[in-house]
């Protein structure tokens, strides 16, 4: 009886051993699954001229005017200024000759949102647009950012924020989690302008 008692015992030994191993499956794949998802925050997405953060795109127009890309790009940035997160604004360059578009604008870059937390900063840019016939040059720099103002205000600047350097791991595969929901979501606002200027001018 007992033999019998030992041996089912023994042959129950890989099913527990396995069940340990499974255990330590599911946080590699949670880390896999997380790496993915940053993958398009990762080293390169935040570029860099003469040690600065500029974000620049020509987005193609065919067909079109630099005037009548003017117009429609220059309809998109007041409707900017009414956007819910919208805070404040100021048009610095409106010239119809040139064809050219400049403005700082400051909004919340909001990272969390729910009825108990609230998690958000102030964020102001400069927005560029350079308009020629069948194309526009739009750029995003001179980024700034208030955070946490209910207790200490911190103030970051770009360049020292979510570039590779500050927001990556040494190896390039991570980010740093001081920073980056910082550059996540940056980098998301500069999608969702870029993608917009690009509908507006197909």
């Amino acid at each position: 009886m007992k033999k019998n008692v030992i041996i089912a015992l023994i042959a129950l030994l890989p099913m527990g051993v396995w069940a340990q191993d499974n255990s330590w499956e599911k946080p590699e794949v949670e880390q896999t699954t997380k790496a993915n998802k940053d993958a398009k925050y990762l080293k390169g997405a935040v570029p860099e001229v003469n040690g600065k953060v500029v974000f620049s795109i020509t987005i193609e127009a065919p067909g079109k005017s630099a005037a009548n890309i003017y117009d429609i790009i220059y309809k998109y940035m007041q409707k900017m200024t009414t956007e819910e997160n919208h805070l404040s604004h100021n048009f610095l360059k409106e010239d119809k000759d040139k064809h050219e578009l400049s403005a700082l604008f400051e909004e919340w870059l909001v990272f969390k949102s729910s009825k108990l937390e609230l998690d958000r900063t102030r964020m102001s840019y400069a927005f560029e647009v350079k308009c020629e016939d069948g194309r526009a040059i739009v750029t995003i720099s001179h980024i700034r950012y208030v955070y946490d103002e209910a207790r200490k205000a911190k103030r970051y600047v770009a360049e020292n924020w979510i570039t590779d350097k500050e927001a990556l791991n040494k190896k390039g595969t991570r980010l740093t989690p001081l920073s980056r929901k910082f550059r996540r979501k940056t980098v998301d606002r500069k999608d969702f302008l870029f993608n917009k200027i690009e509908s507006l001018l197909k």
